[in-house]
């Protein structure tokens, strides 16, 4: 009697998979019917019916408000928000493409900025040599510390510095701006720098 196995079993461990042998199973192997309330991926988008095990809706989609069962009542409710939450025709908005003229004034401001702005550096000198800067101050940290400091982007070309500086002090550094952008009162674009020792 001890080998006699009860009919539940055998036909669980048995290698036969016919599906009417797992509908004497109950509910294990039936799908449930609910509606997402929100997109999720390989499973659906909002607002669409779909057919998940009924532990996966119990467990995480449930709990956390991803979906609720398929019945009249959440259905009225999914419609009723789809009403309510869904966009509006949306006017066309019109962009008007900038001209040369507020181009141009854009630029000029930009450099009257740039020529009102004293730019203030500071620098670690050499012990003992004077006034000599520790690592020489090149183009492209002046071209940074302008957009940083007047807000003002400029492109490498249009700012005059043969060589890096290497010492304290003050330093007019000569713009090559467009020829379209007046000149400050007959004289030439000027960015004013100031070296200080940290």
């Amino acid at each position: 009697m001890a080998f006699l196995q009860s009919g539940k079993n055998i036909l669980r461990r048995s290698s036969m998979h016919h599906p009417l042998l797992y509908a004497v199973q109950g509910v294990r192997y039936r799908k449930l019917e609910v509606i997402l309330t929100t997109s999720i991926d390989k499973l659906g988008k909002a607002g669409e019916t779909v057919k998940v095990a009924p532990g996966y809706f119990r467990n995480h989609l449930m709990p956390k408000l991803l979906a609720v069962p398929n019945i009249d009542k959440f259905a009225h409710l999914i419609r009723e928000q789809r009403k309510i939450y869904q966009p509006q025709e949306v006017e066309e908005v019109k962009v008007e493409s900038k001209t040369e003229k507020t181009n141009l004034k854009e630029y000029e401001a930009a450099a009257n900025r740039l020529a009102k702005a004293k730019l203030n550096l500071r620098r670690f000198i050499i012990e003992g040599k004077g006034n000599e800067l520790r690592y020489p101050v090149t183009k492209e940290e002046i071209l940074a510390e302008v957009a940083r400091q007047v807000q003002v982007q400029i492109e490498p070309e249009n700012l005059h510095l043969p060589t890096p500086v290497t010492s304290l002090g003050e330093y007019k550094v000569p713009l090559r701006l467009p020829k379209s952008i007046p000149k400050p009162a007959g004289e030439e674009w000027i960015l004013n720098i100031k070296i200080r020792k940290r």
